[in-house]
């Protein structure tokens, strides 16, 4: 009696209305606003001039932009953009604004003039690194994120992947021989306030940073440190290096470098389990000694505010 029972219990449940989605109250496609996710995905479409799709499950609309023109071969494997050669961004709803994530697949003269692009539209650039060996032509992974109003982070993408159509400028050269080198190390560090080290034609600066893993304070002889190398003559040199930095440094750091002109190559960590956490960032620069020494000066300051700003 009690099976009969719970049967017909449970068909008066499956027949009432509301209880079936009907097509009215199903998430609506691509192009519409998605009450499921809180975005309006037209408008994030149309700002950031890139076709979504909607994840109902996880309320997160996602643009891509397949770079099928970039011909990249991996060890004679031609890779197709779902082998990893795909822009993308992902919007979430959070509260009364949005957050997103993404990552721009940049060939490498491409990866400063697009970094630029994003900063300078207030989002903020989280890694950058390679995903294959031996790749032709060479491309770089741009990993970015931002919160705020949804209208302002798709424009900003927006920005980004016109940026990633523009034919980057020709990276700059010189002719330097670190056995050569002529400059003034005196000029460099007034500039830069501390003693360099000069041996064989580079000279060389370190800044030191400490953090704790397994319960040791690291510093700068186990490689927690910022350091500048430059080589050249006063009037066209190359610096080099590394900045060591609290998460909440990074983005004053990069605003600071790109203004100056120098050239970001890699931001990743090189620990885990660090306290706090450490972020590498490593930058290439060519010019006369003078201008990159003050770049740098410019960076290293964006850093010491940020720094006490986060404490």
């Amino acid at each position: 009696m009690k099976t009969w029972t719970t049967i017909l219990a449970l068909a008066l449940a499956l027949s009432s209305p509301g209880t079936v989605p009907s097509a009215a109250q199903a998430p609506p496609a691509s192009g519409k606003p998605a009450a499921s996710s809180g975005l309006d995905t037209s408008l994030i479409e149309r700002l950031t001039g890139a076709k979504g799709s909607l994840d109902a499950t996880e309320g997160v609309f996602k643009v891509s932009v397949p770079r099928t023109d970039l011909g990249t071969r991996v060890g004679g494997v031609r890779l197709h953009p779902r082998l990893g050669l795909t822009s993308w961004a992902a919007f979430q709803r959070t509260g009364n604004s949005a957050m997103v994530m993404g990552d721009m697949v940049l060939l490498e003269p491409q990866v400063n003039p697009v970094m630029s692009v994003a900063l300078d539209g207030g989002l903020e650039v989280t890694a950058l690194h390679n995903h294959f060996f031996g790749d032709e032509p060479k491309v770089m992974f741009l990993h970015i994120g931002g919160h705020g109003p949804v209208e302002e982070l798709a424009t900003a993408i927006g920005k980004v992947f016109r940026a990633m159509e523009e034919k980057p400028p020709a990276a700059p050269r010189a002719e330097i021989d670190p056995a050569k080198t002529t400059l003034d190390p005196g000029k460099i560090e007034q500039i830069l306030g501390a003693r360099g080290d000069l041996k064989d034609g580079v000279l060389r600066f370190v800044f030191g940073k400490t953090a704790r893993m397994h319960g040791v304070t690291v510093g700068a002889a186990m490689g927690v440190n910022t350091w500048a190398a430059f080589a050249g003559s006063d009037e066209q040199a190359v610096v080099d290096g590394d900045f060591a930095m609290q998460e909440e440094e990074l983005q004053a750091v990069l605003k600071a470098l790109r203004r100056a002109g120098i050239d970001v190559v890699a931001i990743h960590n090189h620990m885990t389990g660090e306290e706090p956490r450490i972020v590498f960032l490593h930058y290439w620069g060519v010019g006369p000694a003078e201008r990159l020494a003050r770049g740098l000066r410019s960076a290293l300051e964006a850093q010491t505010t940020a720094e006490k700003a986060g404490r």
